[in-house]
């Protein structure tokens, strides 16, 4: 594939076909993948992505959900106005703080050569490298680019430290070299070649309940992390997990003078769910923000509508997930609970999905159905917490999540 058709398919949200394999036959799977913003200055976050790099390195912390015997990284600057020069990347196992665990550290090539130009709007994908990596495992992903970059395409709300090092230090076994960062930034994706039992990848797509919640720092508390840990445990075959998460996002539009909350659910779709490595099914939680601002039960159902449609049209199952309660909370008024039972009954309902897990029931307080379970509530009433994360990765049936 040419760069310049790779960067018209980037635009239009399509998934692009890496430039190489581990053998002819490997049947890549998504151990990583995150939702790109556009880089922006982002209010009460040091992540620098607005103002961009000049001559620095950064090295991502990557949490696997499956493992295997080959990896290969995926850059972006999906939402770049300009190309993105990286000149130097390598991945490793994680081995304390910033520091590659011994032996692991791996020089990365792109069509053989070290440096890469990603153009504009477009992803690029590394030669795949031998590396054995068990699932549940953390990777540092690094990368350096000379600069000034001008505004990054990253990651801003990732529960996890990141690192960033002046000059390049994408071969630095030193962790001193490196001060720290809140954002994943130039790397978007991480894929596996699996064990034969992993047969493709499950996508959870949503707002800040999936890409985060109030969750644990560097302990990947997330509920899709939840999961992935109850897939890792399967036995025989079973899925990779990848979160398409992305905090403020909305279902039907973007939210205005916010680009750190990404485009609309609708618009990033087929890129976020039905772009990534592997994707079998689906798992969709998301319109509390569209809730937020008051939109309409109708009009949210517009867009469940339209991203079920583009996961059938893929040949992807698409599993509705019921909305998790707020009462109590800062968007908590009677017309917004109304909306929210008319969503959440028209995802058990409709029969539109090919599956349904039931997150309200999940979480929800027993004595008061619109508010969370105390011990799941992380404290301002609509996200939940570690516990909360876990009740709903156990929610999900596994049986059917993994049926064909």
């Amino acid at each position: 594939m040419n760069r310049t058709l790779a960067a018209l398919l980037a635009a239009a949200g399509l998934a692009l076909t890496a430039p190489g394999t581990a053998t002819a036959a490997t049947a890549w799977v998504a151990g990583w993948s995150v939702s790109p913003v556009v880089g922006s200055t982002i209010p009460g976050n040091t992540c620098p992505a607005g103002a961009g790099l000049t001559n620095q390195t950064v090295r991502n912390v990557v949490f696997l959900s499956a493992g295997g015997d080959h990896v290969r990284v995926r850059l972006t600057n999906t939402f770049g106005t300009k190309p993105l020069a990286v000149d130097h990347a390598s991945v490793a196992v994680q081995g304390n703080g910033a520091s590659p665990a011994a032996g692991t550290l791996r020089e990365l090539t792109f069509q053989g050569r070290r440096a890469v130009t990603v153009p504009a709007g477009a992803q690029e994908y590394s030669d795949p490298v031998s590396l054995r990596v068990a699932a549940l495992s953390t990777l540092l992903v690094s990368a350096h680019v000379a600069g000034p970059t001008g505004p990054l395409i990253n990651h801003p709300f990732t529960a996890q430290g990141n690192y960033l090092a002046g000059g390049d230090a994408t071969l630095a076994a030193d962790s001193g070299r490196f001060g720290t960062t809140p954002c994943w930034m130039l790397a978007d994706g991480v894929d596996v070649a699996p064990a034969a039992a992993v047969t493709g990848t499950v996508v959870a797509f949503g707002d800040s309940i999936t890409d985060t919640a109030n969750t644990t720092g560097n302990a990947n508390h997330r509920w899709p992390d939840f999961l992935a840990r109850r897939l890792a445990a399967q036995p025989g075959r079973t899925l990779s997990v990848a979160n398409a998460g992305l905090g403020g996002n909305r279902v039907i539009a973007d939210r205005p003078g916010q680009p750190y909350y990404g485009v609309a659910g609708v618009t990033r779709f087929q890129r976020d769910a039905l772009g990534v490595t592997g994707v079998r099914t689906v798992v969709l939680l998301e319109g509390v923000n569209d809730i937020g601002y008051d939109a309409t039960a109708t009009a949210i159902i517009g867009g469940y509508r339209q991203m079920i449609t583009a996961a059938h049209a893929r040949g992807v199952r698409i599993v509705g997930a019921t909305l998790t309660p707020f009462g109590g909370s800062g968007i908590d008024t009677p017309a917004r609970r109304q909306t929210w039972q008319q969503l959440n009954d028209w995802i058990r309902h409709s029969g539109m999905f090919d599956g349904v897990v039931d997150f309200d029931a999940a979480t929800a307080d027993p004595t008061d159905s619109f508010r969370l379970r105390p011990a799941y509530d992380s404290g301002d009433h609509l996200h939940p917490g570690d516990a909360g994360t876990r009740a709903m990765a156990n929610a999900v049936d596994l049986a059917a999540l993994l049926r064909t």
